[in-house]
């Protein structure tokens, strides 16, 4: 059997980059085995995905580099992973770096660099800011017909 090649993530609000990295990772390897991080896993992490992991792992599945989506619930399921699928190579965005060193005593762990210009978080930003502003500007409409009603009463 060929190279095996193993990520993680949450891959909320499918993007460029989560593409970009899919492929990267596929090229190390003959097949690419993708955990996607569940619903309930990441609010142990503290974060809150926008799409639901049902749809999540869907999408990643449908990707044409991706061999396998599993569900990921837990840290400590990466080194199980890793023995049960007969990993070669753990491959995660570069803003990991230096946290999975310890799986190198069992497989060669590479740290890709991230697509510049694109991030969920950013654009979970934006789109925060997008809301507030709307908020906003609804705020000062509902004030300016509230004073017309008070001036037509």
């Amino acid at each position: 059997m060929g190279k095996t090649v193993l990520t993680y993530g949450t891959f909320d609000l499918f993007h460029i980059g989560h593409l970009n990295i899919l492929k990267r990772l596929s090229s190390l390897g003959d097949r690419l085995i993708v955990g996607v991080s569940t619903d309930e896993f990441n609010a142990l992490k503290g974060k809150k995905p926008v799409v639901p992991f049902d749809q999540r792992i869907e999408i990643v599945r449908s990707i044409r580099y991706v061999d396998e989506a599993i569900p990921e619930d837990r840290w400590e399921q990466k080194r199980e992973d890793i023995a049960k699928y007969g990993v070669d190579v753990f491959g995660i965005g570069e803003d990991w770096k230096g946290k999975f060193d310890d799986l190198g005593d069992s497989v060669e762990v590479v740290y890709l660099p991230r697509t510049s210009g694109i991030s969920t978080t950013e654009m979970k930003r934006v789109l925060s800011a997008f809301d507030e502003r709307h908020v906003e500007e609804l705020k000062r409409t509902l004030d300016s017909i509230s004073q017309i009603v008070k001036e037509l009463s």
